[in-house]
């Protein structure tokens, strides 16, 4: 198996630091608590929820203090009771120019830290029942919304993140086909998507197809790693429950010259797991299946069986690499 020379950053999800700490933690809590994981070296932080105790320079500081790089920021609408009902797709004029509004803060946040990624995640944008929603009208007012935060600072690159529901019954953009069709629609260049594992699993997907369509018409901005069952949002521990289709991911992903930062999107909290136990645990299986894709590339008859579609072949080939040869 290679030895790897190209490591990339790992982040986590910072809100499972928080797990056991008393009282109520701080963002520089959960850093300094993240900080302690060797090998986990970036992070994204929440706007506005991670900006209640400090400003973005006091950040930064923090970050820098533990050893950690701002990966980017993440716009977190669902906090706010106002946008229970939507946020870009709200029926208030009114509303949806709060979370257009918040969302040019948070941008301003992350210019203000040196960062150049927001990631949007708008699980309350969509609907829970026939006959409540304006299809139309929702879709331009969106697009619309987008393209007002993408021009706010066309320095800054916006990766839309998509998942198929939760806490909206239906979101507006549920898989890949609809995003890419929403950022073709809104027509910015700094915009692109963030692949979430469990999420392209969730929305029936396979997450290296996806990759590949996310190169071909639009931008691969982030990469959420984890697993799950395909039947929620799991957030279990990467590799724990699809390694062939982690190490599928790894090996498209280094075909595509991915080279951003891999982000545990993982939930300990919710099993009471430790949170640093765990995200220890995530870099080890990430950094075991990006060797095994990269013991893959260029395999002459992986190659071939790919070309022929012959998955017999190709299954002998990735479990040899997984488990061992054989007999």
């Amino acid at each position: 198996m290679p030895v790897l020379s190209n490591r990339p950053r790992y982040a986590a999800r910072l809100n499972a630091f928080k797990t056991g700490l008393p009282g109520k933690p701080t963002a520089a809590d959960m850093i300094a608590r993240a900080g302690t994981v060797e090998g986990l070296d970036a992070a994204d932080l929440n706007y506005p929820d991670h900006f209640d105790a400090h400003s973005p320079q006091q950040l930064s500081a923090i970050l820098s203090d533990h050893g950690m790089a701002l990966n980017g920021l993440a716009m977190r609408y669902y906090t706010d009771p106002g946008f229970r009902l939507g946020a870009f797709t709200n029926p208030d004029a009114r509303v949806r120019q709060a979370a257009i509004d918040i969302t040019k803060k948070g941008l301003d946040a992350l210019a203000a830290m040196g960062g150049r990624l927001m990631t949007l995640w708008m699980g309350q944008d969509g609907v829970d029942y026939s006959f409540q929603g304006d299809y139309a009208r929702m879709w331009d007012d969106t697009i619309a919304a987008i393209q007002a935060v993408a021009d706010h600072n066309p320095q800054i690159d916006i990766a839309i993140e998509y998942k198929p529901n939760e806490p909206r019954a239906y979101a507006l953009m549920p898989d890949i086909g609809t995003t890419l069709l929403a950022i073709r629609d809104a027509d910015r260049k700094n915009l692109g998507v963030t692949l979430d594992f469990a999420h392209v699993l969730y929305a029936d997907e396979i997450p290296a197809q996806s990759a590949r369509l996310i190169a071909r018409h639009s931008k691969l901005l982030g990469v959420h790693l984890n697993d799950g069952y395909g039947k929620r949002d799991d957030g279990l521990m990467v590799g724990s429950v699809h390694p062939v289709q982690t190490v599928e991911l790894f090996a498209e992903l280094d075909a595509m010259g991915y080279d951003g930062v891999i982000y545990f999107d993982t939930f300990p909290d919710h099993g009471g797991l430790d949170p640093c136990a765990e995200a220890s645990a995530n870099i080890v299986m990430a950094e075991r299946l990006r060797a095994i894709a990269a013991s893959l590339s260029g395999h002459t008859g992986l190659a071939e069986a790919i070309a022929r579609q012959d998955a017999t072949a190709s299954l002998r080939i990735v479990a040899d690499a997984l488990y061992g040869a054989g007999r």
